[in-house]
């Protein structure tokens, strides 16, 4: 009977820590007086709560499936599914470097042109074709791919934030945030890509940072997921410039993969080395090919491994070759559950009940999640690695390996994978002062 109980009190505990907003919603819970349980190691769960933990990571690893249906179903003029149930833009094709026969062909079946976009410092042409009347994406998807074997053709996927809405935190009157606190570093600004929302560069917390900005027709349209992010950016008071590119501009299909493809062409231009992106989505060809570019000119792109439970299929950009995938752990340095699992992380940091700028002016929020988690990582790769070079890349991941926290089996896993950095470091490497150049 105690086992019984002691299982259930469990189980409230973890679904109240994991369910974010919809446990806010539930009433207090008074548990019994137990003697606390032996703590197991890292990324091993008590055996008694197996059965309890199991029912509340089902109900995680559909959080995203549950978001992308209420999102398609109250927008139905603008998003669709495709055949594995992901996020797309109604009736869209993208096509990478489409040939000029391959597209008259295509318009000869009614396919329309919609727009094209030269990412000159990638090397490549994107263009967003609409299907015939009627047509879904998969239809229009699938013929185009026949009439054009040897083309790049996908569908236009929406990818989402990897992170669950701030909740509000009260704050103490004796704590200053360190951002507006913040002194200046000695030489160029040290700066960090960010593809996300929007972010609001008037709450007091970026009082000493500066922005510079793409997407939304030069419009800004704050989101409290970006806001959050990018707090979390400076918090470290390693970064003082951000180049922020809004993907989503407050629209529906906010978030698509050309939008997406399109920022990252931006920071190609900028030539800012660190990009953080605390988006997920599906393997996509374009994104895929521009990721590779990127990787391979010596970028570091810095991305969240998603929230859709430890038995969920790779998200991207993260499980790309290449890309720093980012798990997220609490404050005990324990993974947090919902966090995906695989070869494709590769470091770890705090991602729990961390306090972060929402809303101007002074608004702050508790955010959860591995979207919160990548910009730890993100800004200490700032601190040493201002200008793409593949071959200091590769130094600089060795030596934050070498520094991470290890947690779980002894080395790399694919739970922390090298470990935790920031805060779980053994120590933190000296900063080497930023080149000159490094800012435009």
């Amino acid at each position: 009977m105690a086992s019984e109980i002691r299982t259930r009190a469990l189980f409230f505990l973890l679904f109240a820590t994991l369910a974010g907003g919809a446990a806010a919603q539930l009433p207090r819970v008074e548990l019994p007086q137990l003697p606390a349980p032996a703590l197991p190691p890292p990324g091993q769960v008590l055996p008694e709560a197996q059965r309890a933990v199991g029912g509340a990571l089902n109900v995680l690893a559909v959080a995203r499936d549950v978001r992308i249906e209420n999102l398609a179903r109250e927008h139905r003029a603008e998003l669709d599914r495709d055949s594995r149930g992901e996020l797309v833009v109604r009736a869209e094709v993208v096509a990478v470097d489409i040939t000029a026969a391959a597209l008259k062909r295509a318009q000869a079946e009614d396919f329309v042109l919609k727009r094209t976009q030269e990412l000159a410092d990638l090397g490549l042409r994107v263009s967003v074709l609409q299907t015939p009347k009627g047509w879904s994406a998969a239809r229009g998807l699938k013929r185009l791919r026949k009439l054009d074997p040897e083309g790049v053709y996908d569908f236009n996927h929406v990818y989402l934030g990897s992170g669950e809405d701030a909740h509000p935190a009260p704050r103490l009157a004796s704590s200053d945030p360190p951002g507006p606190g913040a002194a200046p570093l000695s030489g160029p600004p040290r700066r960090v890509g960010l593809i996300d929302g929007g972010v609001d560069s008037t709450h007091r917390y970026f009082a000493h940072t500066r922005f510079q900005r793409f997407g939304c027709d030069s419009h800004v349209v704050p989101t409290e997921h970006g806001t959050a992010v990018a707090a979390i950016l400076i918090s470290r008071q390693s970064v003082e410039e951000i180049y922020a590119a809004d993907v989503y501009c407050g629209q529906p299909a906010g978030g698509a993969i050309d939008a997406v493809a399109a920022a990252l062409g931006w920071m190609a231009r900028e030539r800012v080395a660190v990009i953080n992106v605390s988006l997920v989505g599906p393997r996509n060809a374009l994104l895929e090919r521009v990721v590779r570019t990127l990787v391979g000119r010596g970028f570091l792109i810095v991305a969240a491994v998603g929230n859709d439970g430890p038995a969920a299929a790779p998200l991207y950009p993260a499980s790309y070759e290449g890309v720093i995938g980012v798990t997220a752990v609490d404050r005990n340095h324990r993974v947090l559950v919902e966090a995906c699992r695989g070869k494709q992380v590769d470091f770890a940091a705090e991602g729990a009940d961390i306090e972060a700028a929402t809303l101007a002016p002074d608004t702050y929020g508790r955010v959860r999640g591995t979207s919160f988690a990548t910009p730890v990582i993100a800004a200490l790769f700032a601190l040493d690695f201002q200008q793409p070079d593949a071959a200091q890349r590769k130094r600089e991941l060795g030596k934050w390996a070498g520094v991470a926290r290890d947690l779980g089996r002894q080395g790399r896993d694919d739970i922390y994978g090298a470990g935790e950095l920031g805060g779980g470091q053994k120590s933190i490497p000296r900063p080497v002062k930023a080149s000159q150049g490094a800012n435009k």
